[in-house]
């Protein structure tokens, strides 16, 4: 699932992705693929309607959803695609391959470079605010860091950094809204750690030991806090105060592990879906009204669900 700028959250079940309006609370269907194939993965542009949607089959669908129209199949893959990330126009897709496949959105020809830093499937993917870095996680244990190529959206064909320090696959994968060289990472159930990176320097700044299975990971943008979502033991959200990484809550109630994360656009609320089968929405980081009074741009319409917020 991804939360749009616009306040649309896309979910995939299935073969279907829907989308539910969080200023209104309409829920629509987007799509549905046909045969056996499922969705995987999910990733909004940064700003407007298209979302891009990975498959099973190794393609990727991207979809203008103001008009609830198909804009075109992209192909590549060999395999599943269960990551997405965007950097403007380049879309970056995460294989089960363990191949990484940049797509120029606006070219007919789409296929900009593959990279191959995993051995397994690439089960985290994220670009840098700055478009700077992109980060690939694995489920060979390995996190890649790319640099970049020539100031473009797409990043070199060899890692700036390997790092194996994680002991599990690497699918929480966040970088820090005001320190956008600064990633956190998290590791699965034999790992359990989060570690923090400078991809300045290369260097790991910290490591916590979380005793649960790391899924997914989210900074705050209106607090130096940061959000851990964990599956076995304790299927559990914590806030972190970041750096000194002291707990500030723990949100029970899903009885299975949390599969993802998602953010409001107004960094208000936490949607967790849970492999118990329920979507949770969580009241986390509420702005301080006069704090930002004068710099606030954007109104987001109040979530229509405000009431099931726990």
């Amino acid at each position: 699932m991804d939360w749009s700028s616009n306040n649309i959250l896309a979910a995939a079940l299935g073969a279907h992705v829907y989308l539910w309006n969080a200023g209104t609370g309409n829920i629509e269907q987007l799509l549905e693929l046909e045969g056996n194939d499922y969705v995987c993965s999910l990733s909004w542009i940064q700003d407007g309607n298209c979302l891009a949607v990975g498959t099973t089959n190794g393609s990727v669908e991207l979809w203008d959803c103001s008009r609830t129209k198909r804009l075109r199949i992209m192909e590549g893959h060999s395999a599943r695609v269960g990551s997405l990330s965007w950097n403007s126009y380049i879309l970056s897709s995460g294989c089960r391959s363990g191949q990484i496949i940049h797509h120029d959105v606006r070219e007919r020809d789409h296929l900009v470079s593959v990279l191959s830093g995993h051995s397994q499937e690439v089960c985290g993917l994220k670009w840098s605010e700055d478009g700077k870095y992109l980060a690939s996680g694995g489920n060979d244990n390995v996190l890649n860091i790319w640099q970049s190529a020539n100031n473009s959206h797409y990043s070199q064909n060899t890692p700036l950094y390997t790092f194996t320090h994680h002991q599990a696959a690497v699918k929480a994968l966040a970088w820090c809204p005001w320190q956008p060289h600064v990633l956190a990472s998290g590791g699965g159930t034999a790992d359990r750690h989060i570690r923090f990176w400078n991809c300045n320097t290369g260097s790991c700044i910290n490591a916590i030991d979380t005793k649960s299975q790391v899924c997914a990971l989210l900074w705050s943008v209106n607090y130096k806090e940061l959000v851990s979502g964990h599956g076995f033991a304790n299927n559990e959200l914590i806030i972190w105060k970041y750096p000194a990484m002291t707990k500030v809550a723990e949100l029970t109630g899903h009885t299975a592990r949390v599969l993802h994360l998602a953010m409001s656009p107004d960094g208000s609320t936490i949607l967790s879906a849970g492999a118990d089968e329920t979507l949770r929405l969580w009241k986390c980081f509420t702005k301080n009204p006069v704090k930002n009074k004068d710099t606030e741009k954007v109104k987001i319409k109040p979530s229509a669900l405000k009431q099931s917020i726990r």
